[in-house]
């Protein structure tokens, strides 16, 4: 049975950004402060690496009842029972991940446009992170979605949807009643100097967004 996921503030992990020295006290923090999901995203590490993280990130987020995604590696999350993958359009296929995942996990997909969102659906994506809508450092070979373009989506599919990409507390409000599920943010949070400041800052924002 698929775990039960609140999207509401969905913490993206950047080690080179965060404020802690380790990624662990970022996560601690940001799950305190209310984030309701975490991602965890490597780039930069060996496999071993990424699973000794993910492992001890996992007892974070089990400690807290969050789920945990891994961003990319189907085999990372299988390895450490993770609650799902997240992937990209340059990332292993959504049928793929599911293969190796199972019908039980749950499996994310990034969507800039209408017809990777309807792509996604048609896989049997779980939800799509839709973005970016604004320009950022963390992805800056990132396409901007419009405004136009994620309520086109929003009309076209019935997953949910968490925005992602230059989302802080400026830009969140701008979103009320696009009908998203969710918003996911890298730097707002783990960047923050008080990481669960941030987050439970953000939260009333992003749970206002339903």
């Amino acid at each position: 049975m698929k775990p039960e996921v609140d999207y509401t503030l969905y913490l993206v992990t950047d080690r080179e950004l965060m404020s802690t020295k380790t990624l662990d006290e970022a996560v601690a923090q940001a799950v305190q402060g209310g984030c309701t999901l975490v991602q965890l995203r490597e780039k930069d590490c060996t496999s071993l690496e990424f699973y000794q993280q993910a492992l001890r990130v996992k007892a974070i987020c089990d400690a807290a009842g969050v789920p945990l995604i891994i961003n990319d590696r189907a085999d990372i999350a299988l390895a450490v029972d993770a609650a799902g993958v997240h992937v990209g359009q340059s990332d292993l296929p959504c049928q793929v991940a599911r293969r190796m995942l199972g019908p039980d996990k749950i499996v994310g997909v990034s969507a800039g446009t209408l017809p990777e969102a309807l792509k996604a659906a048609a896989d049997g994506a779980d939800y799509l992170g839709v973005g970016a809508m604004y320009a950022t450092a963390t992805k800056q070979d990132a396409d901007v979605t419009t405004m136009e373009e994620l309520k086109a989506i929003r009309a076209a599919v019935e997953l949910p949807i968490v925005i992602i990409g230059g989302v802080n507390e400026s830009t969140l409000p701008r979103f009320a009643h696009t009908g998203v599920d969710g918003a996911a943010v890298v730097s707002a949070i783990i960047a923050q100097k008080d990481i669960a400041a941030a987050a439970r800052r953000l939260y009333p924002l992003a749970a206002a967004l339903k």
